[in-house]
């Protein structure tokens, strides 16, 4: 089971091995503490905890991202270890987050991408709902739940998810066809329960999105930029 685990977390890391920060919101300002203050609002409890918990998720993704780039067996499978320990770690702080302040719709998000990094697919599911039921259209909630529905090989989901990002944040979008890219050559290897003619047909889909994507990345602002 852990061998499995690691196979599916190295090639998902391969493409969405980014910084909890660059996708996912980075911490939070803390208010300046002394000795006269009065004790923390479990609002700012809530947010010591969540900037606590970003900073083990981005120390996570670099062992992770370092698992990834490892030739040695045994040193990719340390570091994947590593990694794991720390998306739990990270974990709970989140969820200590969203116990003393259930309206923290980024909180709610890292639940899922820390549940989803440890393949709890359900359960990040459930929590990326519930950061959308706060903040609907909520983007980075959108893309990580696009991820968590390739690791369910829910691939119409996958899809809406896309579809929805290209046409609001190209940026996210990008990221998530890197999933779906990834999610493709993976299961060529192994299908895992997807039918041969699924798995062509996504295929197809993906790489005929990724055609679209570069012929209109210069009328997005992104690309019109690095134009110039």
């Amino acid at each position: 089971m852990r061998t499995t685990f690691r196979s599916l977390c190295l090639a998902l890391l391969l493409s969405t091995a980014c910084t909890a920060f660059g996708a996912g919101g980075g911490e939070m300002p803390n208010r300046p503490m002394s000795a006269s203050s009065p004790p923390p609002s479990p609002e700012e409890q809530a947010r010591s905890a969540y900037n606590a918990g970003v900073k083990a998720v981005e120390k996570a993704d670099s062992l992770a991202a370092d698992a990834a780039h490892q030739a040695d067996a045994k040193k990719q499978a340390k570091a994947l270890d590593k990694a794991s320990d720390g998306y739990a770690g990270a974990l709970k702080k989140f969820t200590k987050a969203t116990e003393l302040y259930p309206s923290m719709h980024e909180a709610w998000n890292y639940v899922g991408y820390t549940n989803r990094k440890l393949g709890r697919y359900d359960a990040a599911l459930a929590a990326y709902d519930r950061a959308l039921s706060l903040k609907p259209g909520y983007p980075e909630a959108i893309e990580y739940r696009g991820h968590a529905y390739l690791g369910l090989n829910r691939l119409g989901e996958a899809k809406e998810a896309y579809l929805w990002l290209f046409g609001s944040n190209r940026k996210l979008a990008a990221q998530l066809l890197a999933g779906m890219q990834a999610w493709v050559g993976e299961h060529r290897g192994n299908p895992a329960g997807v039918d041969g003619a699924s798995l062509e047909a996504f295929a197809s889909w993906v790489s005929e999105r990724s055609a679209i994507a570069s012929q209109t990345a210069g009328l997005t602002r992104e690309g019109a930029s690095a134009a110039w």
